[in-house]
């Protein structure tokens, strides 16, 4: 076999994971590596509806101080979303209107949020600020996850309701 035809072929076999990844991002499949929800392979699938509490969803987090230091800091992977930033998989707590009171945990309309106790330091030992609470503002979501280390709307607030991409439905997960 021919120099060139080897390189070829290596090039070609080189190029299917690259393809593979294409064909799987332009149909909504996405890998969390995060511990906030299980491991594995999810899908985004199309929201034809208004977001709802209960909702579990990727959503793409606005380019604002507090998710630049949370990629700093690796809360955060690099992704395709504004800023290189990741999507982000979490569970829609409360809509505009809704009060959020934040102490030692979250409460929502006066009724506390199960496992949202507010950690005062990352798993590194650096300082966390909890978002100071209020009534979520029109067109933003207050988001959270039960992991006891997510990074969520306990620490940076309501985010902006366009960033929501779909639902998100785990196709093959595990939880280590």
């Amino acid at each position: 076999m021919s120099r060139r035809r080897r390189i070829l072929i290596v090039a070609a076999l080189a190029c299917i994971p690259l393809a593979l990844f294409g064909l799987g991002y332009g149909t909504g499949f996405r890998i969390n590596l995060t511990p906030s929800y299980p491991l594995g392979l999810w899908r985004i699938e199309t929201l034809n509806r208004d977001v709802q509490v209960g909702d579990r969803i990727f959503i793409c987090p606005p380019l604002t101080e507090a998710f630049r230091q949370a990629r700093e800091r690796g809360y955060m992977r690099r992704g395709l979303c504004t800023g290189w930033l990741s999507p982000l998989i979490k569970t829609v707590v409360a809509l505009p209107g809704q009060s959020i009171e934040i102490g030692t945990s979250v409460a929502i309309d006066g009724l506390a949020l199960p496992q949202s106790a507010i950690q005062p330091r990352d798993g590194s030992g650096r300082v966390l600020m909890p978002d100071p609470g209020g009534v979520v503002p029109p067109d933003t979501l207050f988001l959270f996850s039960t992991f006891r280390g997510s990074y969520d709307s306990r620490y940076f607030g309501p985010i902006p309701a366009a960033g929501v991409l779909g639902l998100a439905k785990p196709v093959f997960t595990f939880t280590p």
